[in-house]
């Protein structure tokens, strides 16, 4: 069975490229990204691959802007402080409803979760925070912060 290897064993130069221009623009060609870098489509077919295998790659998705798909979305960074033992299931929990956009856990002076949650309106966020939130077995209290405008988002840069 074939294992992952560290990530420092397996990304050369070449690699962290590829990555570069998928990240921009996925839907290129193998072709495209061969004509960008001097290289055969055949040898960025196989580093992709490779990279889907190891699991460095692991989803392509799009990314919808909702105010110029004509969604209105209220979006929430909120602070789950939790009691520690039940930190973990509180995080999977969470993870599993399909307003929460991201959850993290964190240590500073207390165990938090931190979730990126959205929402059509107040009201819905309120109803979510309140009988799905709230009553989970672990919070002890939640701190919302509703974002009122957006300046930069980004996934992982290198």
């Amino acid at each position: 069975m074939k294992t992952q290897r560290q990530h420092a064993e397996v990304l050369d130069d070449l690699d962290l490229a590829i990555l570069r221009i998928l990240r921009e623009n996925a839907r290129q060609t193998y072709t495209e990204i061969g004509r960008q870098l001097s290289l055969a489509h055949s040898t960025v077919y196989d580093r992709v691959k490779r990279m889907e295998a190891d699991g460095i790659i692991t989803k392509y998705k799009v990314v919808i802007d909702p105010k110029r798909a004509g969604i209105n979305v209220l979006t929430a960074i909120v602070t789950i402080f939790t009691d520690p033992k039940e930190s973990e299931s509180v995080a999977r929990k969470l993870s599993e409803h399909k307003q929460v956009l991201e959850a993290f856990t964190s240590l500073s002076e207390e165990l938090l979760i931190i979730a990126k949650i959205v929402a059509k309106d107040q009201e819905e966020l309120h109803s979510f925070l309140a009988e799905c939130v709230a009553p989970m077995r672990g919070v002890l209290r939640i701190r919302t912060s509703i974002i009122t405008r957006k300046y930069k988002e980004e996934m992982f840069s290198f």
